[in-house]
């Protein structure tokens, strides 16, 4: 089966769903998660600095004519070559790297890096293995882009055999499993929240979404044809394990601040965010259930 080009996209914006929580990706997002090996992350599929990818895109970014932040991000080039792990820290770099993302030229280079390094060997790779379904390779393209597929490929053949011996269906949930409990033991703490990306793929096999028919909803996204054609509407922010992050939780707690409530800025949508939520909802009359969708939005004046 050769994936359409809705099929693509569908399946590159579940992962970009889950990596910057928006359905085309945020080419400015900036992160680095306590005890993430990675280091500084950034990007609409958050490639890192300790992966030495961080270097590889940035330096295509200033190599390309036009770049609007090329002068200013060059001369931290070698240490990004270098892996130099006291970037994580630097608040100018932030700034600076949130700035790029809004630039077309790193749109279309990060597009083509992600396109070339992750979408093709992800898409090689499942075809080695007689993987065809678009959910299949949605779920081959996730690993590669978080990691370890080969670990993960090869533990699950060794316990299931190959897909063509089991069948497609059934390996990719075997799978699905498998990394689960990789994910919820791994030694590196920082991954454990991240079984919440193989309970999506769960639930999608669940419902036998093998062709990735839209919409779906994940995380209080919907996809649809709409959103993938560019029109990604805002994100419905909820309470959620791990918690939602972002620019627009940001937004949201900077409006309770300029009320006056006192609500701490800093982006994660955690017990207090749905707290105040859930008390500015019965103070409007709304359906207090902690969810800011359009209606709250909209008494927020966001």
């Amino acid at each position: 089966m050769t994936l359409t080009n809705l099929q693509k996209k569908t399946a590159t914006a579940i992962v970009n769903v889950f990596e910057t929580g928006r359905i085309l990706g945020d080419y400015g997002a900036v992160g680095i998660l306590p005890g993430d090996t990675g280091h500084l992350s950034y990007g609409r599929s958050q490639v890192t600095l300790g992966s030495g990818n961080l270097y590889r895109l940035l330096q295509t970014y200033c190599d390309t004519p036009g770049a609007a932040i090329a002068a200013e991000l060059s001369p931290y080039l070698d240490r990004f070559q270098r892996r130099d792990f006291t970037l994580d820290t630097d608040i100018v770099l932030r700034g600076l790297l949130s700035q790029a993302g809004q630039d077309p030229a790193m749109q279309t280079t990060q597009d083509q890096f992600f396109d070339a390094n992750y979408w093709a060997p992800a898409a090689s790779a499942a075809a080695d293995i007689a993987i065809s379904s678009a959910l299949g390779i949605s779920v081959v393209y996730d690993s590669h882009v978080q990691g370890a597929w080969r670990t993960l490929r090869d533990r699950t053949v060794a316990q299931f055999g190959t897909p063509d011996a089991v069948d497609e269906n059934g390996w990719i949930s075997h799978y699905v499993d498998t990394r689960r409990v990789w994910l919820a033991t791994n030694p590196n703490l920082a991954l454990h929240p991240t079984v919440y990306r193989m309970d999506v793929f769960r639930a999608l096999i669940q419902d036998s979404r093998w062709d990735l028919a839209l919409p779906i909803a994940i995380r209080g996204i919907t996809i649809d044809e709409n959103s993938l054609g560019g029109n990604d509407a805002p994100r419905t922010l909820r309470l959620t394990t791990p918690p939602m992050t972002g620019d627009d939780v940001r937004a949201l707690q900077q409006a309770f601040a300029a009320a006056g409530t006192n609500l701490a800025v800093d982006g994660v949508f955690g017990q207090q965010t749905h707290a105040a939520v859930r008390q500015f909802q019965q103070q409007q009359g709304l359906v207090a259930d902690g969810d800011v969708g359009a209606v709250t939005r909209s008494a927020l004046g966001l």
